[in-house]
């Protein structure tokens, strides 16, 4: 029963959970690092570095669009890449846009999401935001890289957590029960790591025009408090 129980959570765990070290990429650059090395990086990709009063971003296109793609740290390392649509649209264009950007993540196996964002031809997308002060978002979450993972550190994370309401002759001794919580337990580790690797895109209005902005978080380097 010990082999079969260590083997449930091995192969659970193979699928679902992976290392910290696997963080978002945005062009296949990791988003970590030191925002020097990344505003090179992005460089090299053939964008071009701008300043305007003292904001500092880079311009170039991405995905068929002319962009402007903005670095955000914390504690000096990168946390954020934030892309944002060059050129504004109408309420059309802009409805338009989002689709197609929902529908090439969905069609994209590096990704996965819990619903469709999809907008329908009736949704009043100026009045919904002016009004109902509605947000136009859709979430996903990239990949993970099966090359990065760290089974021996998540068997005992499961392990440690079991032994906080089980002995360790129970676990020898697994039964079915305690199978399916340490199943139950992956799952939720999994979905954990899982939500550190999002990308994210929204509806933004300037001035009566809209504009898509993307942002490729790393959340491993997103600020949780420990500066307070």
């Amino acid at each position: 029963m010990k082999r079969i129980f260590m083997s449930l959570v091995m192969a659970f765990m193979a699928v679902a959970m992976y290392a910290q070290k696997d963080v978002t990429t945005f062009l296949g650059i990791p988003v970590d690092g030191y925002k020097s090395a990344m505003k090179q990086k992005l460089i090299s990709k053939g964008f071009v570095s701008k300043k305007l009063g003292n904001t500092e971003y880079l311009e170039g296109e991405f995905n068929g669009t002319k962009v402007h793609v903005y670095i955000v740290t914390n504690n000096k390392k990168v946390c954020r890449i934030m892309v944002c649509d060059a050129i504004t649209l109408n309420e059309a264009d802009i409805k338009i846009r989002f689709n197609n950007l929902v529908s090439q993540f969905n069609n994209n196996k590096r990704y996965a999401s819990l619903k469709d964002y999809t907008l329908s031809d009736a949704e009043d997308i100026s009045y919904e935001m002016l009004v109902h002060n509605k947000k136009y978002e859709a979430l996903f979450y990239q990949a993970q890289d099966i090359r990065k993972v760290d089974t021996l550190a998540i068997q005992k994370q499961v392990k440690d957590e079991l032994l906080k309401k089980y002995s360790q002759e129970q676990l020898d001794n697994a039964t079915e029960e305690i199978t399916k919580e340490a199943q139950n337990i992956a799952m939720q580790k999994g979905m954990d790591l899982i939500s550190k690797k999002s990308v994210w895109f929204c509806i933004c209005e300037h001035l009566g025009k809209y504009y898509i902005a993307m942002y490729y978080d790393n959340e491993y380097n997103r600020a949780n408090g420990e500066d307070l």
